[in-house]
């Protein structure tokens, strides 16, 4: 699933100022927000939520010059992990994006359940803080405010390690309709950073009806990486 698909990706996409902030969390409560088809991914006995703040840009259809207003904005998502007749990929309990056309076009044709956020990020020095609050009726509310401080650079993950389980995930899936779609994501190794949670107030996991979790997240960050999107296509559910 790492190697680079055969044809003409539908999309480039630059993602970077990125944070993983992922807890352990009981596979029974995950069940019931996950489709039959698909099996919950564990690693080390036990399942995983991720939050995920980042920014994005350089955002261009493969066949189209980058159109202005929509190269570029602040994402957030909620994520598990699940695979599905031996391919591991990423489940997004939400995404928020603060442009309402991207927000359109994913919900249109990638069946993602986006919804649209007022976001703000800044910078000083090695220090990001980041904003989100949903403002989309077709959700709960829920929002985000963190602040994180950037340090040294990690080894490259090696499969069988945690940090490889988490983050390298090559495809994501989407039910639309009672049918099973995937996309395929292309991108060198994430290049990770070390980083530390300065502030953190967040009701996104909440806002699926998840207990609050304790303890703090595992962190690793990312400055920046290149994205290829592939188009969606249904695969068979059995």
């Amino acid at each position: 699933m790492r190697e680079r698909p055969a044809g003409r990706p539908i999309m480039y996409q630059k993602w970077g100022k990125l944070l993983f902030m992922h807890w352990r969390i009981d596979e029974k409560l995950l069940r019931p927000l996950i489709p039959a088809p698909l099996q919950i991914d564990t690693f080390d006995g036990s399942a995983w939520i991720g939050v995920v703040p980042f920014t994005m840009w350089g955002i261009r259809a493969s066949f189209l010059p980058a159109i202005p207003g929509t190269s570029a904005f602040h994402e957030l998502n909620v994520r598990t992990y699940v695979h599905h007749r031996g391919v591991p990929s990423v489940w997004f309990l939400s995404l928020d994006a603060a442009n309402r056309l991207a927000v359109w076009g994913a919900r249109t044709f990638y069946h993602l359940p986006y919804f649209n956020a007022q976001m703000s990020l800044a910078q000083t020095g090695d220090t990001i803080s980041y904003s989100s609050v949903r403002q989309d009726r077709r959700g709960p509310d829920a929002e985000l405010q963190a602040a994180w401080t950037i340090s040294e650079a990690l080894p490259q993950t090696s499969p069988g390690t945690l940090e490889f389980f988490l983050t390298e995930r090559y495809c994501l899936d989407t039910v639309h309709n009672d049918k099973l779609y995937r996309a395929r994501i292309h991108h060198q190794p994430w290049p990770l950073q070390k980083a530390q949670l300065n502030s953190f107030n967040s009701t996104m996991i909440e806002s699926h009806g998840l207990p609050m979790l304790n303890g703090d997240p595992l962190l690793h960050y990312c400055e920046a990486l290149s994205v290829e999107i592939c188009w969606l296509k249904e695969i068979r559910m059995d």
